[in-house]
């Protein structure tokens, strides 16, 4: 692998690394993450009506994503520890498709970006709600975890097309 590979987390030798982000200047740094997860009507219900055997679903999921957001560098192996200074975490009940969407905004002054940090906000949020709903449905399906946009930084803003 060479050095003018697009994958910063290998060094010239092939070898994982975790970037110097040393050099780099400290900005306000933004990232949005989107996702969703699907479930049995019947299972919708118990959400919505705070009913499940579990208690707040939506309240413990929210939760959750933002002790996940502050936990990412101890998850993903090359990622940074961040000073984060805000995580924001909704939920919306999407009845005619039988799920729950999760959004999470992150946001630091640092030197890198906060990607990873709002990804796995959603993922944990929308992965409390599996765990707190399985025992009534354990087919629900979790999708479209992506990143909506990240603004900051060197290489600038971004939004998905």
């Amino acid at each position: 692998m060479s050095s003018s590979s697009p994958l910063t987390h290998f060094d010239a030798q092939g070898q994982a690394h975790m970037v110097d982000v040393g050099a780099k200047e400290v900005t306000h740094r933004v990232a949005r993450a989107t996702g969703l997860i699907r479930m049995l009507p019947a299972t919708l219900a118990l959400i919505t009506a705070g009913t499940a055997k579990k208690g707040d679903v939506l309240g413990v999921a929210r939760i959750a994503a933002i002790q996940a957001a502050k936990r990412t560098a101890d998850l993903i192996p090359l990622c940074h520890p961040l000073p984060i200074t805000r995580v924001a975490v909704e939920f919306e009940i999407d009845a005619a498709r039988h799920a729950v969407h999760c959004s999470a905004q992150v946001e630091t002054l640092g030197r890198t970006g906060v990607e990873m940090e709002a990804l796995t906000a959603v993922q944990i949020g929308l992965l409390t709600i599996y765990d707190m709903c399985k025992a009534a449905d354990r087919g629900m399906v979790i999708d479209g975890v992506r990143v909506l946009e990240k603004q900051g930084g060197k290489s600038g803003d971004w939004k998905a097309p």
